[in-house]
């Protein structure tokens, strides 16, 4: 089901594309699984375009959507059938939703070459759709089948990680409260790992960041222990799985103190304000999770979403671009997913802006440095 509406852009024509998945079928009250907005110039039959998907967020209006198109290149801004239901994420369907806004774009618009675009955390997501096209590997959680069509995704042609986090199970622990000392509890806080106690920092010691990053993991490996147990119990009562909260997921030193990894960031600052208030809200990364979502995305021990693995198997032309002044994702990240890309042809890059670079030119630049990328290959 498609339909063009007119962009708010000069010279930029908007299709609406709903499609079925193999594995969801249209909704009683008329929504598809699969939806989007196809972006390309007006006249223009694109054979070069990218394709943008989350594992939660709303990307059909992809900011960077009309730049490309008033450059030539078509844009499907693509949303699974798991946007705004994060909770309910399951990564070898969100794959095969993927798999359909990159076969329409072949067989319905023609289009020659396909560019994955992994923004945020879409990097990982990307990166694992890639990677399980070319080479086979993602499993379904257990006691669950395969998605179906999971080993018969069309491949992509290149890949593009910006502002991207090596997964959701990395960037969650970094930015995890080490303090936790009960889930149960919001306010309960281990005051020598307080990452707001004046005592502590900042400037943070060398010897706190070491405890402290040590205690992140330990608090996801205790909630995975926690989550597996539960797991079997509910299971063996007849239920399905359970929701349950994760609070306080706005404190990564990095967003506190400007000293570790300086960057062009603002000091004490996250993507939601001042991390200590954005620490104490309702408000967070995995804050609404069940036990599957839990052990299928968040993790480190069990989740799929971790990019390095699936970065491994990507052959592909990549490019890399990190934002210099962004307050959630930092130059190592972009280094480690460029270091674990297998790709002979791959480039790292910087750009002086935020993460969603709405500094002033940072969209063209951005736009324009993805443009020359892709005509250096294939234009």
């Amino acid at each position: 089901m498609t339909r063009t509406p007119s962009s708010s852009t000069p010279g930029v024509l908007r299709e609406f594309v709903g499609l079925d998945s193999p594995t969801a079928r249209r909704a009683g009250s008329g929504g598809h699984p699969c939806q989007g907005l196809y972006h390309r110039g007006v006249g223009r039959k694109p054979k070069v375009a990218m394709i943008a998907a989350h594992y939660q967020i709303d990307f059909s209006e992809h900011y960077l959507a009309d730049y490309m198109a008033t450059r030539g290149i078509g844009f499907l801004g693509w949303n699974t059938r798991f946007r705004g239901f994060e909770s309910s994420f399951l990564l070898d369907h969100a794959l095969v939703d993927i798999g359909v806004g990159v076969r329409w774009l072949r067989e319905v618009q023609g289009v020659e070459t396909v560019v994955l675009l992994g923004n945020s955390g879409g990097g990982s997501l990307m990166a694992a759709y890639q990677a399980q096209a070319v080479t086979p590997h993602v499993n379904p959680l257990d006691g669950m089948r395969p998605a179906a069509g999971l080993l018969d995704l069309p491949p992509a042609d290149g890949y593009v990680a910006s502002a991207a986090h090596p997964g959701r199970p990395d960037v969650l622990t970094a930015w995890m409260d080490a303090s936790v000392v009960d889930e149960n509890d919001p306010i309960a806080t281990d005051p020598d790992l307080d990452l707001f106690n004046p005592k502590n920092g900042p400037p943070f010691s060398e010897e706190f960041v070491k405890r402290y990053r040590s205690a992140q993991v330990a608090r996801n490996n205790a909630i995975t222990d926690w989550a597996e147990r539960e797991f079997k119990r509910v299971r063996a009562a007849g239920y399905s799985d359970r929701p349950f909260t994760v609070l306080r997921t706005w404190a990564d030193p990095r967003m506190v103190d400007p000293t570790q990894e300086p960057t062009k960031r603002p000091p004490n600052m996250c993507y939601v304000g001042e991390p200590a208030k954005a620490n104490r809200s309702a408000h967070g990364i995995a804050a609404a999770s069940t036990l599957r979502s839990w052990l299928g995305m968040w993790s480190l021990r069990h989740a799929q979403t971790r990019a390095e693995p699936h970065l491994a198997l990507i052959d592909c032309p990549a490019l890399v671009i990190n934002a210099e002044q962004d307050t959630g994702v930092y130059p190592s990240d972009a280094k480690r997913i460029y270091d674990a890309l297998g790709s002979r042809d791959k480039t790292l890059c910087s750009i002086d802006t935020d993460h969603y670079f709405t500094t002033p030119g940072a969209r063209s630049e951005k736009a324009d440095t993805i443009a020359r990328w892709i005509a250096k290959r294939w234009r």
